[in-house]
């Protein structure tokens, strides 16, 4: 497995989501690879660090110039 196909997977191996197959892949890969390794640690704190920032409550006056924000927000 390449790093880029552990990239893509990560994702899946932290939800649970990766077959038995390709979890033994990727973990063969991560035990010998130090960028993925630290990249997967990297995933695993941003992660926990955005479930606690989802629990926190948005202050009425910011919520409302977001959902404004977002209101005017045009695709290009």
């Amino acid at each position: 497995m390449t790093c880029r196909e552990v990239v893509e997977l990560m994702t899946d191996y932290l939800d649970g989501a990766l077959s038995a197959a390709d979890r033994a892949r990727f973990d063969q890969h991560i035990q010998g690879c130090d960028g993925c390794r630290a990249y997967l640690a990297q995933l695993r704190t941003a992660r926990m660090l955005m479930g606690r920032v989802a629990s926190e409550p948005v202050p009425e006056p910011l919520k409302a110039e977001l959902m404004n924000a977002f209101r005017n927000w045009k695709s290009s």
